[in-house]
């Protein structure tokens, strides 16, 4: 049975940080549902030459690893409205996940203990990539989150570049309170999500 979404945004566009190398992607995009269970669901749209990214091989039994940012790795940053604390997930093309709890901004770092991330890559379409991954927000805490959809790219000249809907600092910095860029504040049925102006 498939639940309603209570919110939702799509097309998201995430944008390179300028001081980084140029990548082999063209565009990188978000969409994301999320459930009156917390379940949420994200689509990283990757467009661009391919051949010239590196992607870690998929691993036969996926389980938690820590440092997937060291090589591409999709990632999602979640916290409430009023909270200081936040949630970290990162999703690997490998399979591989993480998750973790902080108490305020790279502060009090500690493993999300929930059941395994789902991460799935789906065959590439010409120039397309979609990589899908699930994760569970708080039981009951459907409600006044805001978000942070980001990525690290690889090339395969092992540069990195780093994706986010917004770049507030001079180096990249996913845990900076201005990239919570996507506000999930209605509990309203089919509620959309939008994106906060830079």
């Amino acid at each position: 049975m498939t639940t309603a979404a209570i919110a939702e945004f799509r097309d998201l566009p995430l944008l390179p940080h300028p001081a980084c190398a140029a990548s082999p992607l063209h565009a990188l995009s978000v969409s994301g549902t999320l459930s009156v269970e917390g379940l949420l669901k994200l689509d990283y749209l990757l467009h661009g030459d391919l051949q010239g990214m590196r992607l870690p091989p998929v691993s036969p039994s996926p389980h938690r690893r820590d440092e997937l940012w060291r090589h591409t790795c999709l990632e999602l940053f979640a916290r409430r409205d009023d909270e200081q604390s936040y949630l970290e997930f990162n999703f690997s093309p490998s399979g591989d996940w993480a998750a973790y709890r902080f108490d305020a901004c790279r502060q009090g770092q500690k493993p999300w203990l929930q059941q395994p991330v789902s991460v799935a890559l789906l065959p590439p379409g010409g120039a397309h990539l979609l990589i899908q991954a699930q994760a569970q927000l708080p039981a009951g805490a459907t409600a006044g989150w805001r978000l942070g959809p980001a990525a690290v790219i690889e090339s395969c000249d092992g540069s990195l570049s780093y994706w986010a809907t917004r770049h507030a600092s001079a180096q990249p910095d996913f845990h900076a309170a201005a990239g919570f860029t996507v506000a999930l504040s209605s509990p309203a049925r089919a509620a959309r999500a939008t994106a906060a102006a830079p």
